[in-house]
């Protein structure tokens, strides 16, 4: 079982415990060749892949080369990259004359992507999600590549149907939905025609104690916010467990498009877990009783990524009991929230 502190002085204590490699994750490394590119690095989750890859390839002994691609917004996520030691490319990826001149790599993780801020400006999101995969599949079409996808590609469904399976098809609601299975279709169709390997992951939800559902519960908990959606559930899983099974994606990759689930092995009740949370920052959640409210919410099942990589290395209660001491001690928030109980599909 994995060692896993309960407290955290700092972000960078933090980031630099979410990017610790497992062993599987350093063996897929071992025997794989060539560079790496991480398209869209620069949000929550691919600063932190990065700093994992880039530790993974220090501890082998290797010299091979991590491109981070960005249009770099956040300047601060650059510098964090440069330091550790990541090659920073400036770029548009809808821009495709800027994507050709992006340099070889064999490996490819995408995870350039537009969800929140769709509603009302729709087209955006359609073409960020589109038009950005289109070009990364064809300059990278003889790559091994990992893309980043959602769970909320499913249909919605309620807790005692254990969530949605790989098998399952889609039925996505709202535009951010239908543009990102827009996304993995032209990935599987660059796939198809090129024979270029790759893997979707369907991820739904990362935990970092700066946001993610945790956070957003005991935000809601210390705010004495109503939560809403009380007899709903959702999943989650600590996103050192994400970086780490992305890695390891690079070697289920194959073509046709393969596709995993990514997320804990757990249909967490909502009431539980603001409960939980409840006990251990001295407050009682605030429920919305209302029994017109849907319990259908998304969820998947992770049965599939758990044969292949076993189980995630941090429990449930060991996130629960981490978010609640970064919330007390007055731990930064991103102030992104992820509005995991919508369900009309407007993000």
């Amino acid at each position: 079982m994995a060692v896993y502190p309960l407290h955290f002085d700092s972000e960078d204590q933090l980031e630099d415990f979410m990017a610790t490699p497992s062993q599987e994750a350093l063996e897929t490394l071992s025997q794989l060749t060539g560079d790496i590119a991480i398209l869209g690095i620069a949000g929550k989750i691919g600063v932190t892949l990065g700093m994992m890859i880039q530790k993974s390839l220090a501890a082998l002994g290797s010299a091979r080369k991590i491109y981070g691609v960005s249009r770099f917004s956040d300047s601060e996520a650059r510098k964090k990259l440069d330091v550790a030691g990541i090659i920073t490319i400036p770029c548009d990826l809808l821009n495709a004359k800027d994507v050709a001149n992006l340099p070889d790599a064999e490996h490819v993780v995408f995870m350039a992507g537009r969800k929140f801020g769709t509603a009302g400006n729709e087209e955006l999101t359609w073409a960020v999600n589109t038009i950005a995969p289109r070009n990364a599949a064809e300059r990278y079409k003889t790559s091994n590549m990992v893309v980043y996808s959602t769970g909320c590609v499913y249909r919605l469904l309620s807790p005692e149907t254990g969530g949605a399976t790989e098998d399952s098809l889609p039925d996505p609601i709202g535009d951010y939905a239908q543009s990102a299975l827009g996304r993995e279709r032209i990935f599987q169709y660059f796939s198809k025609i090129y024979g270029t390997r790759v893997a979707i992951l369907r991820l739904n939800y990362a935990i970092d104690l700066r946001y993610g559902v945790l956070r957003d519960l005991a935000d809601k908990i210390m705010s004495e916010t109503i939560i809403d959606n009380p007899d709903g559930a959702f999943n989650c899983i600590w996103q050192g467990d994400v970086l780490n099974q992305t890695i390891c994606s690079l070697g289920q990759t194959s073509s046709p498009a393969a596709i995993i689930n990514i997320t804990g092995p757990e249909t967490v009740s909502i009431r539980w877990a603001a409960e939980e949370l409840g006990k251990r920052l001295g407050k009682r959640p605030i429920f919305r009783i209302d029994s017109a409210m849907p319990d259908r919410i998304y969820l998947s099942n992770a049965a599939k990524a758990a044969q292949l990589f076993g189980y995630p290395e941090i429990p449930l209660l060991a996130m629960i009991d981490m978010t609640a001491d970064w919330v007390l001690h007055g731990g930064r928030s991103l102030g992104k929230p992820t509005h995991f109980e919508t369900t009309d599909g407007r993000f």
